[in-house]
């Protein structure tokens, strides 16, 4: 069985919240697996509202250390003390952040009902963060004005599903259809072989998401996410706003899209908005004159991670 792969967005505006867009956060879900990316200001209230049980989550990737990334993290923290959590939380951040953490909590004189894992990420290369049986978390350098990673989250191999119809044709050996189902041949010790292509469905294609939070036109980027098949990377501002862009280490759509072309990716979703735009669909069209398969990420909408999209 194919476990589902999807993201759901919560927040996608920059430093100021408005025109109806929240700070950034957002919840991808693999199979039973949730995990929250970046915790921007109202990150739990967002959660209720868009239904995300998020007492499935069990890591927490932060990017960086300004405010609209983060500042919602105590709030969930808190909340999730209050509802009598016992389920052990790892949270991934850089420098500080556990300081940040322990020091709230210490002065609130809290103790929390369940234990928390604080690892420090680094912005210098592609890390393993979290390597489970099904898939494994990275992070990745970004360049902005303090330091910023990416996370990337690529799906690993599971067990092939066998062919119903050529089991009922024999009996087959219990030895052979754990082979099988790694896709490996087998051969017992009558010299029978049995072939995996023969008895077991392929492996669809692996899947793969990448998230850039904020970072500055930097096209080394696209080493570390090359053929990912949804990407979101932040498209602050506009190409009339590009200066500004340059000025502040962000991006404009273009830019992005541009990361998005040299990265060979399959789709491009673009967020992390300036409040300078009330209207986004401009921001889209220059977007698409580099990668036609841009679309706006929309908060409340979940995107499936698919490896072939229409």
């Amino acid at each position: 069985m194919i476990p589902e792969f999807e993201v759901t967005i919560l927040g996608n505006t920059s430093s100021i919240p408005v025109h109806g867009r929240n700070h950034t956060a957002q919840v991808v879900r693999f199979g039973q697996e949730c995990l929250l990316l970046d915790c921007g200001e109202a990150t739990q209230i967002q959660m209720r509202k868009y239904k995300i049980k998020s007492s499935k989550i069990s890591h927490i990737f932060i990017s960086h250390l300004h405010g609209d990334h983060y500042l919602g993290l105590i709030g969930v923290l808190s909340s999730y003390h209050l509802s009598k959590r016992t389920q052990p939380l790892t949270i991934f951040g850089p420098q500080g952040l556990d300081e940040i953490i322990t020091t709230h909590f210490r002065w609130s004189n809290t103790r929390l009902s369940y234990p928390i894992e604080f690892v420090q990420t680094k912005a210098d290369s592609l890390n393993l963060l979290v390597d489970l049986p099904r898939f494994a978390v990275y992070s990745f350098p970004l360049l902005h004005r303090i330091p910023t990673t990416g996370f990337l989250i690529r799906e690993k191999k599971g067990l092939r599903s066998l062919i119903k119809e050529k089991l009922q044709e024999k009996k087959i050996p219990l030895e052979a259809i754990h082979e099988l189902r790694q896709g490996r041949d087998y051969r017992d010790s009558d010299g029978q072989d049995y072939r995996a292509e023969d008895y077991a469905y392929p492996l669809p294609p692996l899947r793969s998401y990448a998230f850039c939070s904020d970072t500055i036109f930097h096209p080394e980027i696209s080493g570390f996410i090359q053929g990912v098949d949804l990407l979101y990377h932040e498209s602050t501002f506009m190409e009339v706003d590009s200066k500004r862009a340059k000025d502040t280490f962000h991006c404009t759509a273009i830019q992005a899209a541009e990361i998005a072309r040299l990265s060979g990716v399959k789709r491009l979703l673009l967020g992390h908005f300036s409040s300078r735009y009330a209207d986004l669909n401009d921001m889209l069209t220059e977007a698409q004159t580099v990668f036609p398969h841009s679309v706006l990420s929309e908060e409340g909408s979940t995107y499936p991670i698919l490896s072939n999209y229409e």
